[in-house]
């Protein structure tokens, strides 16, 4: 079967690659003329694999299903992807994930990309699992040109306008870089949602003579957003729309929205460029990048649930029909939030104390950053590369009031201790030090902490070139240490809640290495292999951290071992590889936060002791049918699943004890939820000598499943907590409770055009996309389970899993001019 896509981003963004978790992975070392020279079967050495060079598979998986599909490479998440910018690591201290919105907008300026994907070497870092991907922004590097322009879509954005200006390098010894740009939309996709991004960027770079340069870059991407919230599939088939969004509601006859996302993380970085000699290059980089991620959300004290959705307000919640019936019309006629009673409420409340607000979660950032690589040229065939890293991360959470709403104050007390504890004024405290709890706007409630976090890494490696086969090795080795600080002294934890915790420190390793086999200088058979450990990320080490400072118990590092084999061909009319991977994470932890009915509190389910397993293949081609024709296909076929069963203990922040003892959780072979694990897409671009092309696409995802609820996997789930009353193994009932569900395969359909022109001086451009203009709206890419379950009556539908939809038709248009 020869399934695949074309390797260009039909539809999407052209420009926009950094809007997406995976990385488009190209790059360069020879040009493409070079790879397909028929004369490198003579040459004295076969030139090597080229990770650098443009991979179809990577291109699709990155831009094609990485955003419709929201598909992962090999089911991995994006802490085994590292990213770095100028050597500086851009992967998040607290998860590992990588934070795109801190340069989004600033499409021109992050193209300047050196990558690796899976257990390759690069000569720019040890590199994670998954690969790596270096940006630098060298001002020199950017082409000369004066350039803007103009784009109209209607997906997150509607409108983008974007300015840009490289000198080069100048005689003078000087280069400058600079882009600036602004997104905005009064209403997305979705609606409800708005948008309003601006981006800034600035590199300049100074030569001091042939050994030495110096640059210093300077980047940041102001956004707010109104979110959308996923919902149950009763609620979308109520209202007859999938992209039904429960967080907001009218305002004096204007759209709310009581989510909004507010991030601005200015980045700046100055780096040393040195070359003693032609064989050596030293780069040097300081970075330090401060601001902030806010979300605000609603909260309530002793009142109904704001949320219009809630599973309360929908008629299946129900028994008797004529009551489902009358819930129905009333879910139709009232399904947004009602901002009106909100300011009602709070005006007629006691003392002028707020019964509703809405809050603002604070991440506030200060990191500081250091990293200096080596590579040195030992001869015509070997290199060694080399580097030292070094990161202290401060990331300060807090809770503040955003809108008293009408009201005249907050009263800052723990709502759910409250209920437990009625006449205690201590253990209700937020914060003893402070015994004033009226609140304000701009004032904070709830819990304030911080992270703190030293990490280190050094990494060596050495290459070589023979005349049939090229080897490398790796090794790299770590230090973290973190802790929290606690700015807040909770009055049910006292003595764990204020102050600096017991420092937490890992020494972690790994090593790596790969051989590639030259048949000839158009194919290639390779094997590559890792063996390391991680120290556990800062958001999975503490139990509840708003709260108090305790650890999970048994805490365990992170072994990962990987290998892949791959076949590679690069001939002047066919590019191809085949690849076989299987990877084994163990003793992985995850900590859940979510509301308990049966405890009546916030609570924290810790789970140690995973497994998991991701194994599969992937397939890229890009054949050239004729001189106009092109065809390109890739398919991915994954089996990513646990590999153990889990040991899960649940913790309330309302007091002290462990409210549940410890149980097990019977996850083993239960599928990772990591997007779909098969992917097949086929492509066909058509290219016209007059500087114009279209391409047309079809992709085809399967084996989506939901991220389960643990606690639906576990003998409480299917017995009474006396160990009777059990649901009969095999009946419909058990496989309710048991059963993972899969979402339904999905077919989308995207073209992409794009026409370049030149007259005199000035280019011009044209690119337009529509994706899926088949306007398939019923594709569900993601899906999950509910915390909450009911155990007393077991009716897995009292809680219903959410859904996320894919867009339907949506286009891309950009114009656009640079000289």
């Amino acid at each position: 079967m020869f399934i695949g896509i074309v390797s260009f981003s039909f539809g999407q963004e052209v420009k926009d690659t950094s809007s997406t978790n995976t990385s488009n992975l190209p790059t360069i070392s020879l040009s493409t003329d070079e790879i397909d020279n028929d004369e490198g079967n003579e040459a004295p050495i076969i030139s090597g694999l080229l990770q650098s060079s443009k991979d179809p598979y990577s291109t699709v998986a990155g831009m094609s299903w990485g955003g419709a599909a929201r598909f992962r490479l090999r089911g991995y998440d994006s802490e085994n992807n590292w990213l770095t910018m100028n050597g500086l690591s851009m992967n998040d201290p607290e998860n590992g994930w990588v934070t795109w919105n801190q340069w989004g907008g600033l499409n021109d300026m992050m193209r300047q990309k050196t990558s690796s994907l899976g257990l390759h070497s690069n000569d720019f870092s040890f590199g994670g699992i998954g690969g790596e991907e270096n940006i630098s922004t060298r001002a020199s590097e950017y082409r000369k040109n004066v350039g803007v322009s103009y784009s109209i879509t209607n997906r997150s954005y509607r409108n983008r306008v974007m300015l840009s200006y490289a000198t080069g390098m100048m005689d003078n010894g000087w280069a400058i870089a600079a882009q600036v740009s602004r997104r905005w939309a009064q209403e997305g996709y979705v609606e409800g949602t708005f948008y309003d991004a601006y981006a800034y960027f600035l590199s300049v770079e100074k030569r001091l003579n042939k050994k030495h340069t110096l640059g210093f870059t300077a980047l940041g991407a102001p956004t707010k957003r109104g979110k959308s919230a996923p919902s149950t599939q009763e609620a979308y088939d109520l209202l007859d729309n999938n992209y039904y969004n429960p967080n907001w509601g009218y305002q004096n006859g204007e759209k709310r929205n009581a989510k909004v996302g507010d991030t601005h993380r200015p980045l700046m970085m100055l780096a040393h460029y040195f070359t003693p000699t032609e064989k050596t290059t030293v780069t040097t980089s300081l970075g330090y990048s401060f601001g902030h991620n806010n979300g605000t959300s609603l909260d309530w004290y002793n009142a109904r649930d704001p949320r219009p959705d809630y599973y309360r307000y929908l008629p299946s919640y129900y028994d008797d029909a004529s009551a489902a019936d009358a819930v129905a019309t009333e879910f139709k006629e009232n399904h947004q939030l009602d901002w009106n009673y909100f300011y009602q409420v709070n005006k007629n409340s006691e003392d002028g104390r707020a019964i509703f607000i809405v809050q603002n979660q604070h991440a506030d950032y200060q990191e500081y950053k250091a990293n200096i690589t080596l590579n040195q040229k030992l001869n015509e065939s070997s290199k060694i590369d080399a580097g030292l890293t070094y990161n202290y991360n401060v990331i300060r959470h807090y809770l503040t009031v955003d809108d008293l709403l009408g009201a005249d104050h907050y009263l800052d007390i723990d709502k759910y201790a409250e209920l437990d504890f009625p006449d205690d004024l201590i253990m209700i405290d937020n914060d003893v030090n402070n015994p004033d709890k009226l609140r304000y706007a701009g004032d904070k409630i709830g819990y304030d902490y911080a992270f703190n976090r030293h990490y280190s890494n050094a990494w060596l490696q050495y290459s070589k070139q023979f005349t049939k086969v090229d080897v490398f090795a790796s090794a790299n080795v770590s230090h973290t240490a973190f802790w929290r600080t606690g700015y807040m002294k909770n009055g049910k934890f006292q003595d764990n809640s204020y102050g600096d915790s017991k420092t937490q420190t890992y020494i972690n390793y790994g090593i790596k290495g790969g051989l590639t086999y030259k048949i000839n200088g158009r194919h290639y058979v390779e094997a590559l292999g890792y063996y390391g450990t991680r120290a556990p990320y800062i958001q999975d080490a503490y139990i509840s951290p708003r709260t108090r400072d305790f650890m999970v118990d048994g805490l365990k590092e992170e072994t990962i071992m990987s290998g892949e084999a791959s076949y590679h061909i690069r001939s002047p009319r066919l590019k191809a590889r085949l690849t076989g991977y299987y990877t084994k994470f163990m003793d992985q932890t995850k900590v859940y936060s979510f509301y308990h009915d049966e405890l009546a509190t916030y609570v924290n389910q810790v789970l140690t002791g995973i497994d998991a397993q991701n194994a599969g293949m992937e397939f890229g081609a890009e054949g050239k049918i004729s001189n106009s024709f092109t065809a390109t296909s890739a398919v991915a076929l994954g089996h990513h699943i646990y590999t153990s069963r889990a040991t899960g203990v649940t913790y309330a922040d309302n007091d002290n004890s462990t409210k549940q003892r410890s149980f097990e959780v019977a996850q083993k072979n239960f599928y990772q939820p990591v997007g779909p694990q098969n992917a097949y897409s086929l492509g066909v671009k058509y290219a016209n000598p007059h500087y114009w092309f279209v391409t047309l696409t079809a992709n085809y995802y399967q084996k989506n499943f939901t991220e389960f609820n643990p606690a639906r996997r576990t003998t409480a789930a299917v017995s009474n907590v006396t160990g009777t009353d059990h649901v009969e193994p095999g009946s419909e009932l058990w496989h309710q409770i048991l059963d993972q569900e899969q979402l339904p395969d999905a077919f989308v359909l995207d073209v992409f055009f794009r026409k370049t022109l030149k007259v005199k001086d000035y280019f011009f451009y044209l690119n337009a996309g529509v994706n899926n203009i088949l306007n398939n709206t019923d594709f569900v890419n993601t899906g999950f389970e509910q915390r909450r379950f009911d155990y007393e009556n077991r009716d897995v539908e009292k809680f219903q899993s959410k859904y996320f939809y894919s867009s339907g038709i949506n286009y891309f248009v950009s114009i656009g001019m640079w000289l």
